[in-house]
């Protein structure tokens, strides 16, 4: 009977730590291809949002974007019995703080906060770029509709915010629009110094920028696969001393390419395998593209992790281009290129990972791990509120995904028997009653 007893208990944790969610299948379908359309063609009718452009006008330039934006949240909030805080967020830079900063400007975010029932300073945030640019990034004056870039990351955070403000979560979710990212990652500059001086504590950022294009300038057509660009290590630039113990330990214990920003990378991707197996989510272990930068920098500068989600086939004839036809080409940013079944599919892997990362526990800070010259894996961590068990995650070490799991329960260490240290990596993640997990969390202790 015990026996029995036992097998039935065993199968139901596996049940219970292995389900979906059906409430993020309800949020996929939610997602609106019809207002991401509407959103896009709004802003791109704005005629130019560059950062330096009209900020008077109440129908051209980026002042009148971003007061749209504004409204629009206001008006979520308002359907949402006021579950939003919406505010701007301004930053003052003088001519001549960089060669593309010609005049005195303020670089103003849009930001919209839905708070967590549990844990309101723990924040998921989801960005996009407000701001546009032609062939010239000093051209502030001529047609600039910016509909894929980055008008579509843009109406992804809105609609996003349409969708998960009708639901309550544990930890926050910020939907926010930056300003500044062509001249030199202003926006996110200003706002990541900001959530540093009022000690957010941040799961994540999600960098949205180019969510729309599905044809790319080589001829690839693909409307499924989407690339997640996060850095190996996310360093906190204002601590040497720390910066080189970790660099140390990296030497011998490794974690090269564990850092907090390659274990959000993960999470999206196997969120998106759970529940969109039809995508095909590619990491690439770059910060981003080849010599170029994105807003998840900043925060990745001052030690957050920050990641970019964008089209998998970039197409150059219509990224920074004066609008024009050469040679049968038609060149420029304009909504006729935009696939907005496509931007619907990547609105929905973002809204996904928020909702799943809000609902879920807190990682574990403190996860130590042992098992030098033995056929065994110790590892120890610390408990965290709101956490029904604990499940460790291993790899091979030259795997991209965590790709082996075990749910051991209610408890703060566990031994993995058979398994040699050397050849696997590990991490260990917190999982509440409803199964949401944490993100992974890289052994940063050694038992000796």
């Amino acid at each position: 009977m015990k026996k029995t007893f036992l097998i039935l208990t065993l199968l139901y944790a596996s049940a219970t730590y292995c389900q979906t969610d059906p409430k993020i299948y309800d949020i996929i379908d939610a997602v609106s291809e019809e207002r991401l359309k509407n959103d896009v063609k709004t802003l791109a009718d704005f005629g130019t949002r560059h950062t330096l452009s009209d900020t008077i006008s109440d129908t051209r330039g980026i002042g009148a974007a971003r007061r749209w934006i504004k409204s629009q949240f206001d008006n979520i909030s308002e359907d949402c019995n006021n579950c939003l805080e919406v505010f701007y967020q301004e930053n003052f830079f003088e001519k001549g703080t960089n060669q593309r900063i010609t005049k005195d400007v303020n670089i103003v975010n849009v930001v919209a906060i839905q708070r967590g029932t549990k844990y309101p300073n723990r924040y998921i945030i989801m960005s996009g770029d407000i701001d546009s640019r032609v062939s010239d990034p000093n051209d502030y004056t001529s047609d600039s509709p910016g509909a894929n870039d980055n008008a579509t990351g843009m109406a992804g955070a809105m609609e996003a915010a349409r969708v998960l403000s009708k639901y309550k979560f544990e930890s926050s979710i910020v939907y926010l629009g930056l300003s500044g990212e062509e001249q030199g990652l202003f926006g996110g500059q200003g706002f990541a110094k900001y959530a540093k001086e009022n000690n957010w504590d941040i799961i994540g950022v999600l960098n949205n920028d180019m969510i729309g294009n599905i044809e790319g300038v080589d001829g690839v057509i693909d409307n499924r696969t989407f690339r997640i660009f996060s850095e190996p290590i996310t360093t906190d630039e204002t601590d040497p001393e720390k910066l080189a113990r970790q660099a140390r330990a990296r030497r011998f214990y490794g974690g090269e390419v564990d850092g907090i920003s390659r274990q959000l990378a993960r999470y999206v991707y196997a969120t998106t395998k759970t529940y969109m197996p039809e995508m095909n989510p590619m990491m690439v272990y770059r910060l981003d593209r080849f010599g170029r930068g994105g807003h998840h920098r900043p925060f990745n500068d001052l030690g957050f992790a920050g990641i970019r989600i964008m089209e998998a086939h970039e197409n150059y004839t219509q990224q920074h281009q004066d609008i024009r036809t050469e040679n049968g080409i038609n060149y420029g940013d304009t909504f006729e290129h935009v696939n907005f079944p496509y931007c619907k599919k990547l609105t929905v892997v973002n809204a996904i990972t928020m909702a799943c990362l809000a609902s879920a526990p807190p990682s574990p800070e403190d996860v130590s791990i042992g098992g030098i010259v033995e056929a065994s894996v110790k590892l120890q961590w610390n408990k965290v509120d709101g956490a029904k068990g604990y499940k460790i995650y291993w790899r091979d070490t030259t795997s991209p995904t965590w790709d082996n799991s075990r749910y051991v329960g209610d408890v703060n260490e566990f031994t993995l028997t058979g398994i040699v240290i050397d050849n696997s990596l590990f991490g260990v993640a917190a999982v509440n009653e409803n199964g949401h997990e944490s993100v992974v969390v890289f052994p940063n202790k050694i038992i000796r």
